[in-house]
């Protein structure tokens, strides 16, 4: 094992060419070995493994040679949940791309958990993934340090945060679509408008609120504090926070909702206390989710080109793949406001 040890140490990193054969040497194992890691098998030793590992990040080894145009056969697609038809949509989106192009699509949730996302970095080394698609979800700077190492070309869709100045980003206009659903209802008579925000970490969600105020400064009237409730984007959150507004010595007369999950858990508090929309509260949405064109009463909302942004992540992926540069680093789609039943003039 002593050799094997000193057979690793000392490598300079590289980023020429590298064969299976050189990276066995230098780590002190057999070919098959080595192979056995690059392919995911199991039945290597922990401290091999992890030997070897290093060495192909080290080198920026790469499994597969491409004979396409495509430049990419297999790309990852990372969420931070799943359980949203949100990132349905997405999907939906990434995969009609991906399939008239040949690819194949490894989806995958990290939920937020450094460990669930250094497992997810590990899987890829292994399938040797040609992009990743990463989809409201911060990438640590190491994990993002490793696939910049790899030659692995990453587009962030509805970035967490601020992404590093050479990754690629593909979002909506969030800011728009917050102020105009809340111009909207100050256009039917509101003047006390909830809002239910989402998580403060997502820049889509700052955008909204933004978007939500600057429209009330340009109606002159001065924001409120009371009438803004934490969400996370959830069904449960448009709940809770739409009981917390009603619970308002003076309740609003309409409700923003920076989601159409949360706007339906509204809803259906409203529902639960005898209330009825918009006769008694108007609600507005953001997504234009499927499912919204079919609640009662259906929904007003935002749209916001999801499938759209799937597509436009993957396209962006496969001329990174090809060594080609992105017409923009930053794109921002447009949304559009739906009208539709959930809203109308306030009660006299």
């Amino acid at each position: 094992m002593a050799a094997d040890e000193a057979g690793a140490e000392g490598v300079p990193a590289s980023r020429g060419k590298v064969t299976i054969t050189e990276i066995a040497r230098q780590a002190g194992v057999s070919v098959p070995t080595v192979s056995r890691v690059v392919n995911g098998r199991s039945d290597v030793s922990p401290r091999t493994r992890a030997r070897v590992e290093d060495l192909l990040l080290r080198h920026g080894y790469r499994k597969r040679a491409h004979a396409s145009g495509s430049g990419a056969a297999l790309l990852d697609l990372v969420f931070n949940d799943l359980d949203s038809p949100w990132a349905v949509e997405i999907l939906r989106g990434v995969e009609e791309v991906a399939h008239a192009a040949g690819i194949g699509t490894v989806v995958s949730a990290i939920h937020g958990r450094s460990g669930d996302a250094r497992e997810w970095m590990r899987n890829l080394r292994a399938r040797a993934s040609d992009g990743v698609i990463l989809v409201t979800s911060a990438l640590e700077p190491l994990l993002h340090e490793e696939l910049r190492a790899l030659g692995v070309p990453l587009v962030v869709v509805d970035p967490a945060g601020s992404p590093a100045l050479d990754v690629p980003t593909i979002g909506a206009a969030n800011w728009s679509g917050g102020l105009a659903a809340t111009e909207h209802l100050l256009s039917l008579g509101h003047r006390r408008i909830g809002l239910i925000a989402g998580p403060p970490r997502l820049l889509c969600s700052r955008a909204r609120l933004d978007g939500y105020r600057a429209a009330l400064e340009g109606a002159g009237i001065a924001p409120d504090g009371s009438l803004v409730v934490p969400g996370d984007f959830h069904p449960e959150s448009g709940f809770t926070g739409c009981n917390a507004l009603l619970a308002l010595p003076e309740p609003p007369t309409a409700l923003f909702a920076a989601s159409d999950q949360m706007a339906l858990g509204a809803i259906e508090a409203l529902r639960r206390r005898g209330l009825r929309v918009p006769e008694d509260l108007s609600v507005v949405g953001f997504d234009d989710l499927p499912e919204v064109r079919w609640s009662a009463p259906p929904l007003t909302t935002v749209r916001q080109p999801l499938a759209d942004m799937g597509k436009l992540a993957v396209r962006t992926v496969l001329r990174l793949a090809r060594g080609e540069q992105p017409d923009s680093p930053r794109v921002e789609l447009g949304t559009e406001l739906v009208v539709r039943s959930s809203t109308a003039p306030p009660a006299p």
